[in-house]
């Protein structure tokens, strides 16, 4: 069961409240995050939630019979804004498009880019400063000097940045410098990484893991939220198969699915899906009709001469098309 609390709960009617959910049989844990205070109930007791809902302090409660109990649609049936300021948001009434390189190569592609997205009216950069690459040879990104330059860029344009974050010592600057903080797929279980992005209140986006279940994304949801952030994205980027025609396997069925359990934004990323760069327009569009909230996508002036996942990167000129294909897609998607 989820408890919400009431602001300014007394010190003595919290105690009761435990006191009272502890001899149901029944094992407690508070969550404090940027909204509310929650007390999570575990345990399989049958209970008359009249007994708990009228004591003071608390606002609200909810039975929720799923393993991930806050990031569940059975407790929060409207869904999560994230909100990125200046009017920036992603939401299931604002779809985002959120474009980009794979890596943050220098000051001038970082310009052509933002010059791009501008031309297009995209609101949120995607690009890496530190890129986790099967080989250790491979380009492996710029840091934190590269991310800095990116931001003083994008403030210039009025563009938001989402970067990735692969390990806790980096989350501090990246914080300074981005606004969404991106967990990828080798990290979707780092729950050390993913306690501590449960600590700051930075919106963070989780990508399905290589080889994950929508169950294990939503508990990799469930720990950043219980650490205290309710700032949460999925993203559905394709998951490791038999199949070696493509890249991975872009699990459209998981967009739905998620949408009916998850209150949080359901992201696609059509490159990363499927890998090759003929086919990411149509599986973009494929995954708005299919309910996503919005689409992460590859970009780049040149993409033969990118330094990772030039197979997979659109050309601006591709990338112009998609981004009014989306729109119209989504006014589509709103007209049935």
């Amino acid at each position: 069961m989820i408890i919400q609390l009431t602001k300014n709960i007394k010190a003595d009617d919290r105690n009761l409240i435990h006191e009272k959910v502890n001899g149901l049989g029944y094992k407690t844990t508070e969550v404090t995050t940027q909204n509310c205070a929650y007390l999570i109930g575990i345990g399989k007791k049958e209970l008359d939630l009249r007994e708990l809902g009228g004591m003071p302090g608390v606002a609200d409660i909810h039975k929720v019979s799923d393993a991930y109990k806050l990031v569940s649609r059975k407790w929060k049936v409207h869904p999560t804004t994230i909100d990125l300021g200046d009017g920036v948001k992603i939401s299931e009434g604002d779809f985002a498009i959120m474009a980009g390189p794979c890596s943050i190569e220098s000051e001038e592609q970082i310009v052509s880019v933002l010059e791009h997205l501008k031309a297009n009216g995209v609101k949120i950069m995607r690009g890496g400063v530190y890129k986790p690459r099967s080989s250790p040879y491979a380009f492996r990104g710029l840091g934190v000097d590269g991310l800095k330059i990116w931001y003083q860029h994008a403030q210039e344009f009025g563009i938001k940045i989402i970067t990735e974050v692969m390990q806790s010592s980096q989350i501090e600057d990246l914080c300074k410098y981005s606004d969404i903080l991106q967990v990828g797929a080798r990290n979707s279980q780092n729950f050390n990484l993913l306690d501590a992005l449960g600590e700051v209140d930075k919106p963070v986006m989780l990508k399905r893991g290589i080889s994950g279940s929508l169950d294990e994304l939503l508990q990799c949801a469930e720990y950043v939220f219980s650490g205290g952030n309710e700032k949460l994205l999925l993203c559905e980027r394709g998951i490791r198969s038999y199949e070696t025609a493509y890249r991975n396997t872009f699990d459209l069925n998981a967009i739905p699915i998620l949408k009916e359990k998850t209150h949080l934004p359901v992201i696609a990323d059509p490159s990363h899906g499927i890998g090759l760069r003929a086919y990411v327009e149509p599986m973009a569009l494929a995954s708005v009709m299919a309910g996503a909230d919005g689409v992460i996508f590859e970009t780049h002036a040149h993409p033969e001469k990118a330094f990772s996942d030039a197979q997979q990167t659109l050309n601006f000129a591709e990338s112009s098309t998609l981004i009014k294909k989306l729109r119209a897609t989504v006014d589509l998607r709103k007209s049935f």
